[in-house]
């Protein structure tokens, strides 16, 4: 029955992932590029599962278009990467922008990632999570697409959502 489909598993529940529409898989495509240029290919990997600690990954699995790795990918062949590795997380949101800006919002910031970002493709924004505390981030902004955005691991790389998708 589950057979072809793709699920992250998330307070337990599996969630089904809609299939990407051609503008998301443009938008990771180039982001993907960008962040292998700020970062370097080792550092950067796409939809691959994290853990997120013996507290929330009995029930937690989330699969995140992007992540920052602080060591190279090449260093995780027995285990998914954990909050510590992490210098990124990014969501690309063509249809899901609810589910990512709430419940996975709130997933990262229990697990303090340090800087989340939602890459809003409905709205025309990049909204960024950082300083998480609990299960928030005390800071969130959003920026339009023709604002420069940089994270926090990377501040001379910016980049702004028009660039992606002109």
């Amino acid at each position: 029955m589950l057979e072809g489909e793709r699920f992250e598993l998330i307070d337990g529940e599996l969630i089904c992932k809609t299939p990407k529409s051609r503008l998301h898989s443009i938008v990771l495509h180039l982001l993907h590029r960008w962040l292998r240029q700020a970062f370097g290919d080792d550092y950067v990997e796409q939809e691959v599962s994290i853990d997120l600690g013996p507290l929330l990954t009995p029930t937690n699995q989330p699969e995140p278009d992007a992540i920052v790795l602080r060591r190279p990918f090449a260093e995780f062949r027995t285990q998914n990467p954990a909050p510590p590795d992490l210098l990124l997380v990014v969501e690309v949101s063509a249809t899901t922008q609810e589910y990512d800006l709430g419940a996975k919002a709130a997933l990262y910031a229990s697990a303090c990632i340090p800087d989340y970002w939602v890459v809003d493709l409905r709205n025309h924004r990049i909204v960024i999570h950082r300083d998480p505390a609990d299960d928030r981030y005390n800071s969130i902004i959003a920026y339009a697409a023709d604002e420069p955005v940089s994270p926090l691991a990377a501040e001379a790389a910016t980049l702004r959502l028009q660039d992606l998708l002109s």
